[in-house]
């Protein structure tokens, strides 16, 4: 498989973030530290990512002049997602105890990846991060039609003029939200404000595509602006910079998650701040693309897989010897996450790779679309 050093540096730390998020969901650490209270940004990261990788994947063959090949494009996904989803799927509703929280939607909305458009969240909490999931099969279902409608027509100022629409009708439509279904729970008896901004902002896609969008741009100039993407990677150091600085003000922004500023412009700031460190990350001669921690290309590799399970198994791991870790917080800090990854690397190489080898031999992928590896999913 085809990897990049930088991108697969974020794809570990995004996985790494996130776990460390919900290891406070889970009341398992404190979550008063930024760096924890900020974790849910590592799916941000994951999306501008996805959308990188998966759109250079779609353009690629109109770059080279070929015509686009949905139905290849779905089976090569469809053997990435679905196999390590589906036993994921199975621990959940075959094993009480595998789910990390109480209350579990109906199956067929986990198998049709509609969870994030229907939930009720007040009362069905566990397998909640598979919100970002639907998130991105939904952008893969769309993605193809709409990459093959810009191409009977090329120009690269019809497809930005596209992905800003769609950025600009999110926020409209985000501000829209809180302010006419959102803002008056707050004076209603019994509403619960945070529930519903779960349920209609945070969650549904249609709230949440900022980051795709972001990654897609990306692929969008790498593909068919070559100059103006050599000039990115010529200044991938101060790109990353730009990124940082960026995300130094979506922290500000979001101090308060739900207040209306950060909820209409605070997630295009996200989003685009994890595109640039997506660019610098690209480059090999940027510090991100030539940096190299032990361990981060293996987490990377497992990423999807410790995605789906790193919840429950910190649940059981407290279900099960929560008792003896009481007391032993060097222990406790290392058999939590420790057994998360390795709960993760027995899913990936029991079912996720095997899944992957198979793809790859039955469907003989063009060396153009040999990417995926390193998509969320």
């Amino acid at each position: 498989m085809n990897r990049v050093a930088g991108l697969d540096l974020l794809r570990a730390v995004a996985i790494l973030w996130i776990m460390l998020y919900h290891a406070a969901v889970l009341d398992l650490i404190g979550g008063d530290n930024p760096v924890v209270s900020y974790g849910w940004m590592g799916v941000d990261l994951f999306f501008a990512l996805s959308g990188y990788l998966i759109g250079g994947q779609l353009l690629a063959p109109y770059a080279r002049g070929e015509a686009g090949r949905p139905r290849l494009f779905y089976l090569r996904r469809a053997f990435r997602i679905l196999p390590a989803y589906l036993v994921v799927i199975a621990l959940y509703f075959l094993w009480p105890a595998f789910s990390e929280r109480p209350g579990l939607q109906p199956l067929w909305q986990f198998l049709t990846f509609t969870w994030n458009l229907l939930v009720d969240f007040n009362a069905n909490k566990a397998f909640s991060h598979v919100w970002s999931l639907c998130v991105e099969e939904h952008f893969y279902l769309v993605a193809p039609f709409l990459v093959a409608g810009l191409m009977r027509w090329p120009a690269a100022w019809k497809a930005m003029a596209v992905c800003g629409a769609i950025l600009v009708g999110g926020m409209a439509l985000r501000g829209y939200i809180w302010t006419h279904d959102l803002e008056p729970l707050k004076h209603q008896p019994g509403g619960d404000f945070s529930i519903g901004f779960m349920e209609r902002i945070y969650y549904p896609t249609w709230t949440r595509l900022d980051g795709l969008l972001a990654g897609f741009t990306l692929a969008l100039v790498k593909t068919f602006r070559p100059g103006a993407w050599a000039a990115v990677t010529r200044r991938a150091n101060l790109v990353a910079a730009a990124g940082v600085a960026g995300f130094g003000v979506s922290v500000w922004l979001f101090q308060d998650q739900h207040a209306l500023i950060p909820s209409i412009i605070g997630y295009p700031i996200l989003a685009s701040s994890m595109a640039c460190l997506v660019a610098s990350a690209a480059s090999p001669h940027s510090l991100l693309g030539r940096l190299r921690i032990p361990g981060a290309p293996a987490v990377a590799a497992i990423a999807y897989s410790l995605y789906l399970v790193h919840k429950p198994v910190m649940h059981l791991t407290r279900l099960y010897l929560g008792g003896g870790l009481t007391g032993h917080p060097l222990v406790a800090a290392v058999a939590y996450p420790g057994l998360a990854i390795a709960a993760g690397s027995l899913l990936y190489l029991g079912v996720e790779r095997p899944f992957l080898w198979l793809r790859d031999r039955l469907l003989a992928p063009r060396p153009a679309l040999t990417a995926p590896a390193q998509a969320l999913g």
